[in-house]
């Protein structure tokens, strides 16, 4: 069984704000430093995206690759690959719980095997810096949407 990271953070906002923002796509672009492109493919009867197309550009790691959503109540999400160029299977998920008044707690999990041969310990590292800006990226989107 691959090893997955993860990681969390308190985001200053509801969970139903926090999770508007990452169930929006078509927004991915203007908050994310990785995801150039994302084009919804298909939506379950509550109009959540069930398959979602995204072209990738992190630097030396260009990508274009679909990914599958499952929607699990309105505090959980989570993805896995369908097709991609540089990589063999990505599976991850956001938690969110309510910490406190107007807050709520994120955690990013992301298990991530790539068709180029990476030593584990690189590969986790990597895994940690994109799990990291994501969340600061979601963080920054979603608390300047609530001023």
């Amino acid at each position: 069984m691959a090893e997955h990271t993860s990681s969390s953070i308190t985001i200053e906002a509801a969970p139903a704000d926090v999770m508007a923002v990452i169930a929006d796509f078509a927004r991915y672009p203007d908050w994310t430093g990785e995801v150039k492109e994302a084009e919804v493919l298909s939506a379950d009867d509550h109009g959540r995206a069930e398959r979602v197309r995204l072209v990738m550009d992190a630097g030396a790691i260009k990508d274009d690759q679909t990914l599958a959503y499952t929607w699990h109540g309105e505090h959980e999400v989570s993805w896995t690959l369908v097709k991609s160029q540089m990589l063999r299977s990505l599976d991850g998920s956001y938690l969110l719980k309510p910490a406190g008044q107007e807050a709520t707690e994120v955690t990013y999990q992301l298990t991530v095997d790539v068709k180029i041969p990476m030593l584990g310990m690189i590969k986790r590292k990597a895994e940690k810096v994109v799990i990291d800006r994501a969340l600061a990226g979601l963080k920054e989107r979603v608390e300047s949407l609530g001023k």
